[in-house]
């Protein structure tokens, strides 16, 4: 016996309509970072893919808006005492963490706490405050020894943010990666699909609670309207450019400059610069052990930078590109150019004697860290370790992807007993918004201590008198002087070295809309038709 076509009932119909529309309702925006992601804990690292990171599922106290004025973020209001000196906070309701525990002042004031030992700023805030502690489950409270003007805008760090854990992850010390990622923001990692050097996964978070109203910036309401992130590390930037053409991907968080031309000539793609004051091109020397424990030899790394060569090579691009000795960011709110001008010329000759005078012996090698997978500090450091060799340095130039760079710069071993672990120099850019201040400044800390100063470790005690003052300053011109000041002490011991200021664009396909005008690509708002 023959049977026909197999009936199938109106109930089968509907629920095979209804998972079909599921099916088509799950949106996945693909994104292609800016390194690979290694490293979880952004109190730990100051790494901007671990910040990335963090802010897709961890939220702030406080943020930016799109003006850079700082807004309540996961604070629903706060409080300033007639004298100045106590701040007290209170948390929105309905706030939950990932594992579907309250977020609690508990919480908050041991995050806090963890931040502050890492960020310069928190490392200012520290030093006025008197106690921070908890008054009930919503309610902290800062109490200061001396006024701190600048309480929310360093609360409102967009590039080293005060993200808030649950307190047990927060009582991790702050030189120890935290292993848990449980935040309360609004999307959640997923472990299981992470595989580093290829895809990380977010998924959209039900349960978080965004403010209401608009977006602006990191701050306002963050509504997820996609349900899933990819993150595609694809270290080839050809490979990545024509993926984003092909529409393999969405967005593409920091494309190569010399492709820009081609994505900008895309009709379906968009080209836009978030962060207008843009990043710093940086080179770090290693301040612990010789030659650079001495500033004569990192005045000599001063000497080898002519901007123009250094910005050719990272960005290659006028319209991106602006050569500034200011250590303080041009166009930004503290530029000076005071006592920077005997060092805005390069003197290859006067480099080789410096290095020569810190004892420098050139047949040493000298351990440089090259990451290959950031095209733009590559070529900052590439273009070093060739001015390095011209001047007869024994360069041993060691190659590796940059999440294995950041955890290789936190090694203190004397790399000149041990060139496999430690490292005399290493590549990478700052974000201009903390690097206008010397509150913020983080590679400006000079107080030689692992625990609070950044990788490099530097040591002056006349900077960091002079970091204290400015905090107590009151006025415009008095701030203004102890800049000038502090940029003069800077071209005497030479932290770090300003390699020129650029902007990188941001990528994206037309069909990814409401991209919130941020200082980075950030997810939330999100949508892709």
């Amino acid at each position: 016996m023959t049977r026909g076509p197999a009936k199938i009932s109106g109930l089968a119909l509907f629920l095979l309509a209804a998972a079909s529309a599921s099916a088509a309702a799950q949106t996945t925006l693909r994104v292609v970072p800016q390194a690979d992601l290694k490293n979880l804990d952004p109190i730990w690292t100051t790494a901007a893919i671990t910040q990335n990171h963090g802010y897709m599922i961890y939220d702030t106290l406080y943020a930016l808006d799109e003006k850079l004025e700082p807004r309540p973020q996961m604070i629903e209001k706060h409080t300033v005492s007639d004298d100045g000196l106590t701040w007290t906070f209170t948390l929105r309701e309905g706030l939950l963490f990932h594992d579907g525990t309250p977020v609690t002042a508990e919480d908050a004031v041991a995050s806090l706490k963890r931040w502050n030992v890492k960020r310069a700023g928190g490392q200012a805030l520290a030093a006025r405050a008197e106690s921070i502690t908890v008054k009930d489950a919503r309610t902290f409270e800062i109490k200061l020894k001396a006024k701190f003007a600048p309480m929310l805008r360093v609360l409102a760090d967009p590039s080293l943010p005060t993200f808030v854990m649950r307190a047990k992850d927060a009582a991790t010390d702050p030189n120890t990666q935290v292993t848990e990622t449980i935040g309360s923001g609004p999307f959640i990692f997923v472990r299981e699909e992470w595989k580093p050097g290829d895809t990380v996964v977010y998924k959209k978070n039900p349960a978080y609670k965004p403010r209401n109203e608009p977006s602006s910036g990191f701050a306002g309401g963050k509504v997820v309207k996609v349900d899933r992130v990819e993150w595609k590390y694809i270290p080839d930037t050809n490979t990545a450019t024509q993926a984003l053409i092909a529409g393999e991907v969405d967005v593409y968080e920091i494309p190569p400059m010399d492709l820009l031309p081609m994505l900008e000539a895309d009709p379906n793609i968009v080209v836009k610069v978030l962060d207008p004051l843009g990043k710093m091109g940086h080179i770090r020397p290693n301040s612990l052990h010789p030659p650079f424990n001495d500033p004569r030899a990192r005045a000599a790394l001063q000497l080898l930078v002519d901007q123009r060569e250094f910005l050719a090579a990272q960005v290659g691009n006028p319209k991106y590109e602006k050569v500034c000795y200011a250590i303080f960011m041009c166009d930004a709110p503290f530029t000076t150019l005071a006592y920077a001008e005997p060092w805005m010329k390069q003197d290859k000759a006067r480099a080789r004697q410096l290095l020569a005078e810190a004892g420098y012996n050139f047949k040493d090698p000298i351990v440089v860290l090259v990451p290959t997978d950031q095209q733009i500090i590559m070529n900052n450091v590439l273009v070093m370790i060739e001015l390095l060799k011209e001047i007869g340095v024994n360069v041993d130039a060691q190659s590796m992807d940059w999440s294995t760079l950041t955890s290789r710069r936190t090694k203190m071993d004397d790399p000149n007993k041990d060139p496999k672990v430690g490292w005399h120099i290493f590549p990478t850019w700052w974000t201009g918004i903390p690097m206008s201040s010397p509150i913020t400044n983080a590679p400006l800390v000079a107080t030689g201590d692992p625990k609070t100063a950044w990788f490099g470790w530097p040591k002056d005690d006349v900077i960091e008198e002079l970091r204290a003052k400015f905090l107590e300053a009151e006025t415009r011109e008095e701030q203004m002087k102890i800049v000038e000041l502090i940029q003069k002490r800077y071209y005497e011991t030479f932290p770090y070295i300003n390699t020129g200021q650029f902007v990188t664009p941001v990528a994206w396909r037309k069909n990814v809309k409401g991209v919130p005008n941020a200082l980075l690509f950030v997810a939330w708002n999100v949508e892709k038709s």
